[in-house]
């Protein structure tokens, strides 16, 4: 048996009765039923996810940024020069980018993981190499990849997972970088959507207008060539997606199977665990929505995965910036129900 397979065997589906239980407690705490809004929702998932009720606190913190080149860069998608994606994984792991300093803030361990990086990278101990290959290929002029790879890359982000739970960590955060990576993003979400290329496809890096039309054919362009069919979720990512893409859903699908929960971040992030809902539908129970990004095709993806976003700040960096902003969010969500005391434990009087 593969990896993925048994990693796919492993999933099930929410814990109604730690769910029914969180509800109960969430109806008998200080407070009025229902004053914590979505923060008690999420907490109710929380418990079904870990089967317990209350569930266990959700730190450490772990996010992977999952970093991989696109040969559909070549197309005139960004006027970022490739380099760009080389260059960025220095400065993470030197501790510059903007994903250090939001995990300092909430306390979290970077993991920067070479997937697919077309340049050389130097190794050391802060950077975890799986390089599939170096780049995928022009997904206008053929497969971005192979099967093989794309099943190489998925079972790679698996493993990740895998080791953080090992590890200690209790809450994974997803990250990504690539330049042109929207446009396999948005590629990814129209297929599993069915949404217009037109209506998934965004600004990323800051395109102007013709830029941003010229990204829209290339999308058409790439999808009029492959028709990539939905339930082949390998065969999608083999044909349109990125390295980082099937990465980070294998990172879902390794949260899922350890019962751990994963808060996803932007558009990239959204457009994997799409391609992971497709594998195993069950794996969105292990899906928290960080945030929603100013690209269109994020909120695609949040609707098909029925996913209410925690924050809403016009983010489009990626990194993991907007996951790692709602960390707090997802840790006050579960302390309401180990934290805060009852009515009858308060001796509080209840509303008649």
């Amino acid at each position: 048996m593969t990896l993925l397979a048994d990693t796919l065997a492993r999933i099930a589906g929410p814990d109604d009765a730690a769910a029914r239980a969180a509800r109960a407690r969430q109806d008998r705490l200080t407070k009025p039923p229902g004053s914590l809004g979505v923060l008690e929702d999420l907490s109710v998932r929380l418990a079904a996810l870990a089967g317990a009720c209350p569930p266990p606190a959700p730190a450490p913190v772990a996010v992977a940024v999952f970093a991989a080149d696109h040969g559909v860069h070549a197309q005139g998608v960004t006027p970022w020069p490739q380099e760009v994606t080389t260059q960025m994984v220095a400065n993470m792991r030197a501790g510059g980018a903007v994903v250090n300093a939001f995990a300092r803030q909430v306390g979290a361990h970077v993991r920067t993981v070479d997937v697919g990086v077309a340049g050389t990278l130097a190794p050391g101990d802060d950077l975890t190499a799986v390089k599939v290959r170096p780049g995928t290929a022009d997904m206008t002029a053929g497969p971005a990849m192979t099967r093989a790879e794309a099943q190489t890359a998925v079972e790679a982000g698996i493993r990740i997972a895998t080791g953080l739970v090992a590890d200690g960590y209790r809450l994974l955060v997803t990250g990504d970088m690539g330049i042109a990576n929207t446009t396999a993003s948005a590629a990814l979400v129209a297929v599993f959507t069915g949404a217009d290329p037109a209506e998934v496809t965004g600004r990323g890096t800051g395109i102007d207008d013709a830029t941003l039309a010229h990204k829209v054919d290339v999308v058409r362009r790439a999808l009029a060539r492959h028709t990539p069919d939905p339930a082949d979720p390998l065969g999608v990512l083999s044909a349109v997606g990125g390295l980082e893409h099937a990465a980070l859903a294998g990172y879902v699908l390794g949260a899922a199977a350890a019962r751990v929960p994963v808060v996803l971040d932007g558009v990239i992030a959204g457009s994997a665990a799409l391609v992971a809902a497709a594998l195993a539908p069950d794996a969105v129970a292990a899906c928290v929505a960080g945030h929603r990004s100013a690209e269109p095709g994020h909120a695609a993806a949040l609707r098909a995965l029925d996913l209410r976003p925690l924050i809403d700040l016009d983010l489009r960096l990626g990194e993991g910036t907007g996951a790692l902003l709602a960390v707090p969010l997802v840790q006050a969500a579960a302390r309401t129900l180990t934290e805060v005391a009852t009515f009858d434990s308060a001796a509080v009087s209840e509303r008649g």
